[in-house]
């Protein structure tokens, strides 16, 4: 029989299941969910907040709204906001745009080149999954720039290279644009002057730019490093957006994280370093919309305001014990008053169900690591013994086992490390004792070997430092 290792525990597929010692804020977590609540987690680093709150974005349902900027032809540089629900995006299927289906041989040989269809040494043709030329070896797919290659290949910045823009000339002598376009079956769909006039007609109905879509993720994790991370702001446009030559206001519209997290889950770690930007944190708390504009005073997009744009999101903060104080009251007041303060867990009990739960956490870091070998039944107990020993060290708790996982999670990999170094199929007590070692914090490898920040400071003038005695003159 073989030896048992973390490669047998089973690890459940539920990620609410996956977070361990923590029984009481997941129940909190699926109200938060289920009610729209906001959530404040305090707790030092480590114990698994962010965790937290993904599982929370995780048991919410799909969004059904989609935002968008609209040009507003009346005042270009106050665009429209529209907001269209689920269903409502697909109002009519598109009218298909007519084409014609050509082979490689009805194209001209430039554009079939230019597809990748052809070969530009010696004018084969092959599949365009085939980069080399199959006849002569040549690479196809290589492009040499030429100064004509805007007036060959395309305009408008067009550089894809499944769509080539040019033009043809017709019997009558006069030229037309065109497009040829590449199929995931080699042949060559070519749109003339009247398809390319309806799609231009079917565009300039509604010119929008989606900022927030309907296949976004429901979790986003916000730092509060810029004021356009976090609320959003407008392009510069170094044509001051000119109608011909510039960017219209509207495509030059970014949103911001409280914006992005619009139906879901905006999680801000260290809460309290947003500093000045709570305030603003606060008001789209409380409106559930907030206008996006220009951040820079110097740019273009300083002009540029879009109104009432939604920001309807769940508020999960994140903070260290020693930075409650530093917290906005108003804030704090706002997340108390719709939600929940929680106070996370450092520890938890040293029994069978959580020493289980404390094996099956190390299964899920080596899973999630992906290139080391599973932990044999030593390795496992020394980890277990390691919890118990921070557990008592660090937050002065008997028969307990630490909730301090990152830390945890450090060992295991520099033990799987050590044991891919070996070439060994398991973890080992062996590596484990090592990564221990190796895992120590800065602070007590200087003081293992210079027993005090003195001497260690003093190293880095690469002499040894000596003060006599009832004397403040430093002797050499």
């Amino acid at each position: 029989m073989a030896t048992w290792s973390t490669a047998r525990v089973k690890i459940p597929t539920n990620p609410l299941l996956k977070i361990i010692g923590h029984d009481e804020v997941l129940q909190i977590a699926r109200l938060v969910a289920k009610q729209r609540r906001h959530l404040l987690l305090v707790g030092p680093p480590g114990t698994g907040k962010s965790m937290i709150a993904q599982v929370i974005a995780c048991l919410l349902p799909k969004p059904l709204q989609e935002v968008s900027v609209l040009h507003n032809p009346e005042n270009p540089e106050r665009p429209i906001v529209e907001v269209r629900r689920r269903g409502d995006t697909d109002e009519k299927p598109k009218r298909k745009i007519p084409y014609k289906l050509l082979s490689v041989t009805d194209v001209p040989h430039f554009v079939a080149e230019r597809l990748g269809l052809r070969c530009r040494r010696c004018g084969s043709s092959s599949a365009y999954s085939s980069p080399i030329c199959p006849s002569c070896g040549a690479d196809k797919r290589g492009r040499e720039s030429s100064p004509f290659d805007d007036l060959l290949f395309g305009y408008h910045g067009e550089l894809r290279d499944d769509r080539v823009h040019t033009t043809r000339r017709l019997p009558t002598g006069r030229e037309e644009p065109v497009v040829y376009e590449r199929t995931d079956d080699n042949r060559i769909k070519l749109y003339d002057h009247r398809a390319l006039r309806a799609l231009e007609r079917m565009e300039s109905k509604k010119p929008r730019k989606i900022i927030v879509s309907l296949d976004r993720t429901g979790f986003v994790q916000a730092t509060g490093a810029s004021e356009t991370e976090l609320l959003g702001d407008v392009r510069h446009d170094p044509y001051g957006g000119h109608p011909e030559i510039g960017t219209a206001a509207y495509l030059r519209v970014i949103p911001g994280a409280v914006h992005e997290a619009h139906e879901g889950v905006l999680f801000i770690d260290e809460l309290s370093t947003l500093g000045y930007l709570q305030r603003y944190l606060l008001t789209a708390l409380q409106e559930k919309q907030f206008p996006i504009t220009g951040r820079n005073a110097s740019s273009t997009g300083a002009s540029v305001k879009v109104e009432n744009v939604p920001c309807d999101f769940i508020l999960v903060g994140a903070l260290n014990t020693n930075d409650i104080d530093q917290l906005l009251p108003p804030l704090r007041s706002r997340i108390l008053g719709n939600g929940y303060e929680i106070l996370l867990n450092t520890t938890m009990p040293d029994n069978e169900k959580n020493r289980r739960s404390m094996v099956q956490f190390i299964a899920q870091e080596i899973q999630k690591d992906g290139r080391i070998p599973h932990a044999n039944k030593d390795a496992v107990e020394l980890i277990l013994e390691e919890s118990r020993r921070r557990a008592k060290q660090i937050d002065d708790a008997r028969d307990s086992l630490t909730l301090r996982l990152r830390d945890l999670s450090g060992i295991i990999k520099i033990a799987g490390d050590l044991a891919v170094l070996d070439d060994a199929p398991r973890i080992t007590a062996k590596h484990i004792k090592a990564a221990m070692k190796r895992s120590k914090a800065i602070e007590e490898q200087l003081y293992e070997r210079y027993e005090s920040w003195w001497k260690a400071g003093g190293s880095d003038y690469g002499n040894k430092r000596k003060f006599s005695v009832g004397s403040s003159s430093e002797i050499a």
